[in-house]
């Protein structure tokens, strides 16, 4: 499996992914909407793993595992956001709004 890099940049995993999947026999532009679709390093990467681990055949098995790889991506920056702004909130009720107000 591939492990994530922080300091390898995005458009290095987007190039493994265009790599993956004109290995297969698909178009690189196809890499190109995937990387673009899932935006993520780390998805992209979940994807490579796809793509070498079970070789789909088809474009719809490809895109059907894209989308399901977004999802997650999208779920896990929607649980993010939500825990940033339960933080945001549990710092108002507890140290009430910072005004500068001197009355």
């Amino acid at each position: 499996m591939y492990q994530y890099d922080e300091n390898r940049s995005w458009s290095s995993v987007r190039d493994e992914l265009k790599a993956a999947v004109t290995a297969l026999g698909f178009p690189a532009e196809l890499g190109d909407m995937i990387a673009a679709h899932i935006r993520s390093p780390k998805g992209m990467l979940r994807m490579i793993s796809y793509l070498n681990y079970v070789k789909p055949d088809s474009m719809e098995l490809i895109a059907d595992e894209m989308i399901a790889i977004k999802s997650d991506v999208d779920r896990w920056r929607e649980m993010k956001e939500s825990e940033r702004a339960n933080i945001a909130y549990n710092n108002v009720l507890n140290g009430g709004l910072d005004t500068d107000d001197d009355n």
